[in-house]
């Protein structure tokens, strides 16, 4: 609860336009958490960018799964006409899931440009949290960032799970991966074209759309959360990306009735995972 509050009260303080939390203030805010969980941070050199993740500090070594959790699309935004000038996430929900990870290995992944400074901040503009933000070069070094997970567990297959924004990328890496045995996704944006047709804002002309890829992703095990009160990925998103399937194949679907884009994933999540999630 301690840990919950002092995330909400970071993301108050942006919200009301007060002092801004610094991307460094985040960061060291998501180390601390992440050190109380026994999980270390590193830095993955991949392709364009360098993304941050976090790691336990004991690996365990030879697992038939690694999970990975990718975060959401951070502060990308500070209104909804002026963006960020760091994506670093206030409230990392993507880590806070990572870090309770009921059972097996796991291993969490920031998207690009998060938690990054000076020279790791290579190749960063805010094309990559805006219109970019699920390109194929984001894309592409995400899987490259991944493969040196799985070779740091020494891994056989993986599980993806994304949060938010990070559920789109977390789909896009399953489709071009062969290695990826299923998809979770908690409050996904698995279709930013009915996305911005709904909140009346301009595409994401640089992006790619998880729904356009749904044959690449067909044959994976899925389950995807969405909060009965999330007014900004709804279940409608959800219903958009799902009728691109054959109706005898659409992935499932699970609503937590009184659950928003950010309360109360965290809390939960163990008891969701494994009442569904854990494939």
């Amino acid at each position: 609860m301690a840990r919950r509050l002092v995330w909400l009260t970071l993301a108050l303080v942006v919200l009301a336009g007060c002092t801004p939390i610094s991307p460094q203030q985040r960061r060291e805010n998501a180390v601390r958490l992440a050190a109380a969980a026994g999980w270390r941070e590193i830095r993955l050199p991949a392709e364009r960018f360098i993304l941050a993740g976090f790691i336990p500090q004991e690996i365990p070594l030879n697992s038939k799964i690694l999970t990975i959790y990718i975060e959401g699309d951070g502060l990308a935004w500070l209104t909804s006409t002026r963006i960020s000038s760091d994506p670093t996430p206030v409230n990392p929900i993507g880590l806070e899931l990572a870090l309770r990870h009921p059972q097996g290995p796991a291993a969490y992944l920031a998207r690009p440009c998060q938690y990054v400074t000076g020279g790791d901040a290579r190749g960063c503009t805010n094309i990559y949290w805006s219109d970019r933000r699920f390109s194929l070069e984001v894309v592409s070094s995400v899987s490259l960032a991944i493969d040196r997970l799985k070779q740091e567990f020494r891994a056989q297959d993986l599980q993806l799970v994304g949060y938010s924004g990070g559920g789109a990328i977390a789909a896009l890496v399953a489709a071009r991966r062969s290695d990826v045995t299923s998809l979770i996704t908690v409050a996904g944006n698995l279709d930013h074209q009915a996305w911005t047709r709904k909140h009346g804002v301009p595409p994401l002309s640089g992006s790619l759309n998880p729904a356009d890829e749904w044959q690449a992703i067909s044959t994976l095990q899925q389950i995807h959360f969405v909060g009965g009160r999330d007014t900004v990925i709804s279940s409608d998103i959800f219903a958009s990306f799902a009728s691109h399937f054959p109706a005898r194949s659409r992935p499932e679907l699970v609503i937590i009735p009184d659950a928003d884009h950010v309360c109360c994933w965290v809390e939960r999540w163990p008891q969701l995972y494994e009442s569904g999630g854990g494939r």
